[in-house]
This record gives structure tokens, sequence and C-alpha cells, in this order.
């Protein structure tokens, strides 16, 4: 659970901290009173975590209903990258050849796989 949490939150995780970098620089200049430095970075870091987590809880639950809708065969709607200007997005149903693989939507007709994260039901 734990290299998924770093999968899904890692470039948020990155953001946070430059933002705990940058509040610790501001926090510690000659114009700021005392306590500046604990309680900025405490009230920012509580943000952040609070921030973080929940992105994380609603993917997490956005991919548990995208499995259950798919093993259902309802359709499903991903995110395609391969293609920007023609198919921004793939359909996907477990009766049209899809499978899933873990936590990726594989298909005999497309070169690479669909993370269930970045997918929705229609």
């Amino acid at each position: 659970m734990m290299k998924n949490f770093l999968y899904l939150e890692g470039a948020y995780l990155i953001l946070g901290a430059i933002i705990l970098l940058i509040t610790l620089f501001v926090t510690t200049r000659p114009f700021m009173s005392k306590g500046a430095v604990k309680k900025g970075l405490f009230w920012v870091t509580l943000v952040i975590a609070i921030m973080v987590g929940a992105h994380y809880r609603i993917t997490v639950n956005r991919m548990e209903a995208v499995k259950t809708a798919f093993e259902q065969d309802k359709p499903i709607i991903c995110e395609s990258r391969m293609q920007r200007k023609v198919a921004q997005s793939v359909n996907i149903q477990k009766s049209k050849d899809w499978a899933l693989e873990g936590d990726n939507f594989v298909s005999p007709y497309y070169s690479r796989p669909f993370f269930s994260a970045r997918c929705i039901v229609k």
C-alpha cells in the first residue's frame, strides 16, 4: 500500500516539500516574529498533509469504484496520452476483450496498459 501511495502522491509530496522549504526560508527572515518558524511549519505541514491525504483517499475510492464497475461490465472511460489530438479517451469494457491486471487495464489491441487511477465510470 505504501508503494501505491508514493506512486500516486509522489509529485504532490515533492511539491509539499518545496512549499515547506519556502515556508522555512520566509519564516527565518529577520522581519518575522520569534515563533514564526514553529507556527509556520506546523500549519503548512498540517494543511499539506490533509490535502495529500484527502487526494489519496479520493483517488483510491475512485479506483475501487472503477474496478467494481469493470467487473460488472459497465463502461469505463480512461485518459489516453498516446493521441492527444484525436482520441483523448478510451472506452474500456470487460466484454470488449479488456482485462484487469493489478491496477492496470490491458487489451491485446493496445500497446500499453491504462492505470485505473486515470479512469472513471461512464
